[in-house]
């Protein structure tokens, strides 16, 4: 399951972070020409890497399990029945092949309104998981841009996003993941390391594994 970060709370949050500082600065252009300090983030990478993050993860997989094993083995039985008629065309009869047609087909109409249902639940949940995040997130954002004098924190994993291209130092992901699990322990996790430096990390974090939607049955 990727993790779905559509959560329309939190992006319009974030865009107001992202583009308050450029109107200010534009209404100040005229009176003096104050330098812009610029970082990019990778937000989606970071919300699914913080220690909070990994570990809902870890209880979306457990909680949908079940589910999704259920619409595999249903999936399984739909593609034994269709191996038995194919190779039964010659030896079933007329009225065993029909109802294995039906059955067939009221096992696709399950496993349809499942797969649907299961990509609903997990959707709602993943929100959840943005939102919960992404809004504490926000709080470390501000908080370490103001410290460190950025005007702008742009989005690189936003849809659309500007930022063609941005070097290694400045690139906050990794220093706000850091920041993040410093101010938001979670229990049974390894305490984040402190750094006497506010100079952000050169490496991008890679996303967490998650657990991936369930596939739309074959007609």
């Amino acid at each position: 399951m990727n993790v779905n970060l559509r959560s329309k709370g939190f992006w319009a949050a974030l865009a107001l972070l992202c583009v308050a500082p450029v109107s200010g600065v534009r209404a100040q252009a005229g009176a003096a020409a104050a330098p812009v300090k610029i970082a990019v983030m990778n937000v989606r990478n970071a919300i699914v890497a913080t220690a909070e993050g990994k570990q809902a993860q870890g209880l979306l997989q457990s909680q949908f399990a079940p589910k999704q094993n259920e619409l595999q083995s249903m999936q399984k039985q739909i593609e034994e029945l269709q191996t038995k008629l194919t190779q039964g065309q010659r030896t079933l009869s007329t009225d065993e092949q029909a109802k294995m047609q039906r059955d067939g087909e009221m096992l696709q109409r399950r496993l349809q309104r499942g797969t649907d249902d299961l990509n609903e639940e997990l959707q709602a949940a993943q929100g959840e998981i943005v939102d919960t995040i992404g809004r504490k997130m926000l709080e470390v954002l501000d908080r370490y841009s103001r410290e460190n004098g950025f005007t702008v924190v742009l989005d690189t994993s936003a849809q659309g996003s500007p930022v063609v291209y941005g070097s290694s130092q400045s690139d906050i992901t990794q220093e706000i993941v850091r920041l993040y699990d410093q101010a938001h322990p979670v229990k049974g996790a390894a305490p984040a390391a402190s750094t006497p430096s506010a100079t952000p990390k050169p490496a991008t974090p890679a996303p967490a594994p998650a657990p991936a939607p369930a596939k739309k049955p074959t007609p």
